[in-house]
């Protein structure tokens, strides 16, 4: 019975990912996503809820995704999303001294606000894990991605009791065009920001990780949809709320039509 429940929440709430994702490529008949009081979009919210609250429920918090071994690793992991935000100059600058004056800024609701240079996160014990990237464009990658446990550095900066998530503020910016450019954001909660396979991921394949997949830092939580890996973050921001960030909704495709949790 249990797996007969968790393959419904993943046909849910890969379905209501995927449905968001026919809007942005231009469906028409996918246009009430962008309504908030409609009432199809408004069912849909309320399956990724269930979905949310029924894996919280009924999988263990530390509960491990997948992994694999190296000879399921076939191809390069496929770069998506933005791959070279240089047009932001400060990227662009620490491109160009091989990010050595990068920081990764641990900010809000902690007792130690912390930055951490990039040579300091490689310092710190390291984890690997081989797992499978599933992208809501109907694809998936196995890599290799090595880097220190999100929850590690956390700790260091001392969360206070009140906070509920973690924004993950990124360098690169989205849209253009007739709208402006927005900063790139993502976010989650603390259960998945301290998942053990969670990780500030700094090498893919057993190499430097390249600007392509998201060079110097990029968040990898194993149990969530591609879109919930943000790239090129300079700051993780502990919340009690999304309120103050883009639409208020959670990340930037949150605030264009996805869903928030995009769990599997």
């Amino acid at each position: 019975m249990s797996q007969l429940i968790l393959s419904r929440r993943r046909l849910l709430g890969v379905g209501a990912a995927g449905a968001s994702s026919l809007i942005l490529s231009g469906c028409d008949q996918f246009d009430f996503l962008t309504n908030r009081n409609d009432p199809t979009r408004n069912f849909l919210e309320r399956a990724n809820e269930l979905t949310y609250a029924a894996q919280r429920a009924l999988v263990p918090h530390q509960a491990l995704a997948r992994e694999y071994s190296p000879s399921e690793i076939r191809q390069g992991m496929r770069p998506n999303g933005s791959t070279d935000p240089r047009d932001v100059q400060e990227y662009a600058d620490l491109v160009a001294t091989n990010f050595t004056n990068y920081r990764l800024s641990v900010t809000g609701l902690v007792e130690t606000p912390m930055s951490f240079t990039l040579d300091e996160l490689r310092n710190m014990p390291a984890r690997s894990q081989i797992t499978r990237h599933d992208c809501v464009e109907g694809w998936s990658c196995i890599a290799k991605w090595t880097g220190t446990t999100l929850g590690a550095v956390l700790d260091q900066a001392k969360p206070k009791a009140t906070a509920k998530f973690a924004v993950y503020h990124c360098y690169d910016q989205m849209g253009g065009g007739l709208s402006a450019p927005e900063p790139y954001y993502e976010s989650s909660d603390l259960i998945d920001a301290y998942h053990p396979q969670t990780i500030l991921a700094y090498g893919l394949n057993d190499k430097t990780l390249p600007i392509a997949n998201g060079a110097p830092i990029r968040i990898r939580i194993e149990r969530a949809l591609g879109y919930k890996q943000p790239k090129y973050v300079h700051t993780i921001e502990l919340v009690d709320s999304f309120a103050r960030f883009g639409r208020g909704n959670g990340g930037y495709w949150e605030d264009h039509g996805y869903e928030w949790y995009g769990g599997i």
